[in-house]
Parts: structure tokens; sequence; C-alpha cells
């Protein structure tokens, strides 16, 4: 898709929908913070990448460069946890950790980023970062720990919107004697034995968390750029902290340009947490459900609305898909047979509106209603070119509407496989041209009962799974 639409954002530190206006028409730089490296992702952690791969794909369709910048944070509290409960090997538990996420937003579709830097390869630009904020009175040295003082700052939680008051009624934020306040958050701990550690000026330790965003940040995209994006549960503290650090460190008016966050996401009307035992990681997900169907589903809902992730979730946007791989199938369209044809401006419009998903979704509806309402094969044709590029803008229809039909969940799989279908397709031919009807309708039958369809026409038949 080229557009040259004006694109809408609601940029959450501005609290309102605004132009976007990139600082170089020519290059847009956007930021998004990556998973912390210790477990497979789950739902949660997929919304903000396949949400930010649809804008991604938005700004490489309007604009001449894209710098897009997605960090993987492989230090961190909860990786170190994890490892000693597991007797595991830091580096390759997130070496492994870091191997599935890449899978698994392959897996949904979502385009590779530009780069992807890790924290622990950027261990020097955060020390040189927290220096900055030494030397210029934002931070302090207490008991080998550096700590942000949020008191320097004479605007902190104005981002978030919240006062010192109620961040600190609030917050889970670390009591310790060496703070000169409770919300001072730390930028560089000193180590235990064992644990991953680096030379510093403040001893040997490593970085905080929201150090390392700003500092990986800084050196790819620069002191200013046009967009950082994440889920809303990343607004305080994790986002606050960002701007403080960089903000105090290269002046007022740096770092971020806009904002951009996801809405949260329950369970089933609940909210989704460990200690309710309700979050289920991609690759069981993946079980449950066509990849394509997970991300169609995530899309279907508006970005900043609460997401409420169910069996009706899914049934509804396979259902979706279902219709639209039928269009594909009717006209004997696949993606690789796709011709160059213009995103209907109705798509454009959508998503060029706050990325409002949802909107587009329902004008693919249209067209796909207005294919099986046409009455000539060119007319149809030139509806269903309009499908596939307008769902491609959402990272849509990218399978062939074969594959679409015959890919199994491991629940599929675990009743027959494709193999024993085509044998099963090949004994009820040889049924039918022995005139034994009735076995081959006791194969159809079995089939069915196994979650298989069959449809017959001139060409011959064909198979498709019913989920």
């Amino acid at each position: 898709m080229t557009t040259s639409l004006p694109l809408k954002i609601y940029d959450s530190a501005k609290r309102e929908k605004v132009a976007f206006a990139p600082l170089d028409p020519k290059h847009v730089k956007m930021y998004v913070c990556g998973p912390t490296v210790y477990a497979r992702v789950h739902i949660g952690n997929a919304r903000p990448n396949v949400v930010f791969d649809v804008l991604y794909r938005l700004f490489r369709s309007a604009y001449p460069k894209v710098t897009y910048v997605r960090n993987i944070t492989d230090v961190d509290d909860k990786i170190i946890k994890r490892a000693e409960e597991e007797n595991l090997d830091i580096e390759a538990l997130t070496q492994e950790t870091t191997k599935f996420f890449q899978e698994d937003m392959n897996a949904l579709g979502v385009l590779e980023p530009t780069l992807e830097p890790r924290a622990t390869a950027h261990i020097g630009d955060m020390i040189a970062l927290i220096q900055i904020l030494i030397d210029k009175g934002h931070a302090y040295v207490a008991e080998n720990h550096v700590l942000f003082d949020v008191t320097s700052q004479d605007d902190y939680g104005t981002f978030s919107g919240r006062s010192l008051e109620e961040m600190q009624a609030g917050a889970r934020v670390e009591v310790a004697a060496y703070k000169k306040n409770p919300l001072d958050f730390i930028l560089w701990k000193p180590a235990k034995p064992g644990e991953p550690a680096w030379e510093s000026p403040w001893g040997k330790g490593r970085p905080g968390w929201h150090i390392e965003c700003s500092a990986m940040a800084h050196k790819h995209l620069g002191e200013r750029f046009d967009l950082h994006g994440g889920g809303r549960d990343l607004l305080f503290p994790h986002h606050e902290n960002e701007v403080a650090q960089s903000t105090c460190a290269h002046g007022k008016g740096t770092f971020a340009n806009h904002w951009m966050h996801c809405g949260m996401i329950t369970v089933s009307g609940t909210k989704m947490s460990k200690s309710l035992g309700n979050i289920t990681p991609m690759d069981v997900l993946f079980e449950q459900a066509h990849p394509e169907v997970i991300r169609m589903a995530i899309l279907m809902t508006h970005y900043r609305r609460p997401l409420d992730w169910s069996d009706e979730t899914l049934h509804q946007s396979k259902a979706a898909l279902d219709r639209f791989y039928g269009v594909l199938k009717a006209a004997d369209l696949s993606p690789e047979r796709a011709v160059e044809t213009s995103v209907p401006v109705q798509v454009q419009e959508a998503l060029c509106d706050d990325l409002n998903t949802p909107l587009a979704i329902s004008v693919l509806f249209d067209i796909a209603k207005q294919f099986f309402g046409a009455e000539d094969t060119k007319t149809q044709a030139s509806l269903a070119q309009q499908l596939l590029a307008g769902a491609g803008t959402l990272g849509l229809l990218q399978h062939s509407y074969q594959d679409w039909y015959q890919t199994a969940t491991s629940a599929d799989a675990a009743k027959v496989s494709a193999e024993e279908i085509e044998a099963q397709l090949k004994a009820r031919e040889k049924a039918r041209a022995d005139r034994d009807f009735a076995q081959a309708d006791k194969i159809r039958d079995e089939l069915e009962a196994m979650g298989v369809l069959l449809e017959d026409s001139a060409e011959g038949t064909t198979w498709r799974w019913k989920h």
C-alpha cells in the first residue's frame, strides 16, 4: 500500500488524537519495548507486537525509510530468578527464549524489525548514560547502587498523569534505606555472587531495567525520534522512567515525539495473571488455533481498548478468515498470483485514523459480501484482488486457500493425519467407481466425525478442516 493520507494517532503522552508528524519526512524512526526473555511469550506480549507490526507496515507504505527498533531484554531479575530456580545457564536460557520469541512472532506474521538490539550488548552505552545523569545532578551513588533522583525532575509523573503522592501510594517499589526517596529507581546495582556482572565506575554490577531501553533507543535512533510504543502496563513505571532519564540527560523535548500504548487483555472477563493460572504461552495457543486466527482476533478489537480473550474470540476470528479465504477459493486466487492493486481507500482511511483495524476489517467484509453478490467473473476477480490487497495491510490472508483449509491444529492432527485423509479419499473414489455408494458415504461420515469436510466438484474431491 502506498498512501498519502494524513495519519492520526492517539498520543498517550498528550492524551489526545494528534496528526503524526515525522521529524524527518524521509526517515521515520520508532522504538517498541520487546520481551524480557525468561519464558515463552503469551497473548499479552503478542498484542503489542502485532499492533505495531501493522503500524510498521503502514509507515513503510508511506515513507521512504523506516527504522524500527524492538529490543531484547536479556539481563533482568526475572531471568536470574528463573535460571536459579531451574538450575539453567543464563545465556543458554536467554538465547533459547529469544529464539522461541522470534519463531512465535514469525508464526503470527510479524515482520522482523529493522534492528533487534540486546541489552547485554549495550552495557557501555548504559554506563555512559548513567554517568551523564550523575554529572547533571539527576542521579546519585549510594551503597554501590546508582539511583535516579525523581525530585530532581520538576515534572516527574506528568507523563503518566500521576502525582508523587499517588505514585508512592500505588507503586510497588523497593524500600531501601539508601534511597533518598522511595520512588527513586535503580540505574545500576551491585551483582550478587554468581549473577551476571560488568565493571563500572561504581563497582561490578548490572543495569536496572529502565535504563536499558533509554540507552538502546539513544544508540540506534538518536536523542529524538518519532514514536515509542508498548503495552499500557508499561506506562508507569517503565515509560515514565525512560522519559525521566532520557530528557534529564539530553534536555527537554528529546526522546520520543509521540507515544502509543495498547490496552490490557482479560481472559474470559478475568484479569490475566500467573496467580490465576490463566496465562497461556503462545506455543500452547498455536495448538488450539491457527496463528493467523490469533492475529485476526487481536486486530478485531481496537488496539487501545481492552481485549477479552476467550474461545468465542477465536471462533469469531476463525469464521471471519474462513469467509475471506472462501473468496480466494471461489476466485482461485493465492497471494503469489496477486496483481498490483490499490488498497481500497476505505481500508487506508481506517488505518490512518489511529489504526482502526476493526473498521478496516469491516471494509473487508463488505468486499466479501460484494464478491458473493456479483454476477460476472470480471467483477469478482477485481473484488478478490482488492480483498487480498486490503488484508495484506493487516498482515492477513498470507496463505493459499489450500493451505488455509488443510492446516491442522495439534488437536486435529491427533485425530487423523493428512496422509490418512488422502488414503481415505482414494478409498472413497474407488468405492464410488465401484458404485458402492454406501461405503463412499460411510467414509465421508467417518471423516466428518473427525472434523474433515469433503467437497465434491467437477474437478474432483477436495477436503478441509471444519474447525
